[in-house]
């Protein structure tokens, strides 16, 4: 008879197993980013970005997942935030880096520049104990070169056009800046969540298309990338709520 999830997670062994399964399917993110990493040498830019978006799911739901299972209290030895910052530099750094390095979006010697600092800047954001607001907003650009990198290859940019932005996105990570995080920001939550769903779609019709999708896929992804850019930039006024008499 086959033993259900309830059943599994009956126990203090049972929860131990399903916080560990957690822990694992965080780490399947790594091997996301090898896979996403082999296309890339291979020049396969459609496939690596297709390794990334899936490991930029599993990021979005392993979260969510951990809080379910109490992965922290019943597994107190292995680091959840710990193993998702070893999982996301691979995956939103390293490999988006090595494809602006060896991409031909700019000369090599600007190239090996440009993913230096993503390398260098990303380390130190990942390393710094504020990232995060109290009302759980990023702050400073949150390093999510993966996505920045996926424009790159969908709009024709100039490279001193891409060394710019790679430029002010660095020095963006180090200011008190605030950038949406799409899950946990409560203000306009449904609007966020419809638009990452949006841009979700939009993003796999461009890989599917190689990366050479039609104009209005890649209006609605840029459109999309305006939103989250500027959301945590525009101030938001609270309604005042007349006293009761």
């Amino acid at each position: 008879m086959a033993m259900t999830t309830k059943s599994l997670s009956a126990g203090p062994a049972g929860r131990r197993t399903l916080a560990f399964a957690v822990h694992i399917f965080t780490a399947s993110g790594a091997v996301c980013g090898l896979m996403a990493l082999m296309a890339a040498v291979d020049g396969n830019w459609a496939i690596m970005f297709a390794w990334l978006g899936l490991a930029l799911f599993v990021d979005g739901i392993d979260g969510t997942m951990a809080r379910r299972a109490k992965v922290g209290e019943v597994l107190p030895r292995w680091s959840g935030d710990t193993l998702d910052l070893v999982v996301d530099y691979l995956t939103y750094c390293l490999v988006p880096a090595f494809a602006v390095a060896s991409g031909g979006l700019m000369p090599f010697w600007l190239a090996v520049a440009a993913s230096a600092t993503i390398l260098l800047t990303s380390a130190l954001y990942f390393a710094d104990t504020s990232m995060k607001t109290d009302d759980l907003y990023f702050q400073g650009f949150p390093a999510v070169w993966n996505v920045v990198v996926f424009y790159f290859f969908l709009v024709p940019l100039s490279p001193w056009v891409i060394a710019a932005i790679i430029a002010v996105l660095a020095v963006g990570t180090f200011l008190p800046i605030k950038f949406v995080h799409p899950f946990r920001v409560v203000r306009l939550r449904l609007v966020t969540l419809a638009l990452l769903a949006l841009w979700a779609v939009l993003a796999v019709v461009a890989v599917v298309e190689g990366m050479r999708p039609g104009l209005w896929v890649t209006v609605g992804l840029c459109a999309c990338a305006a939103y989250f850019t500027l959301f945590g930039m525009i101030p938001f006024r609270k309604r005042a709520v007349e006293p009761r008499p």
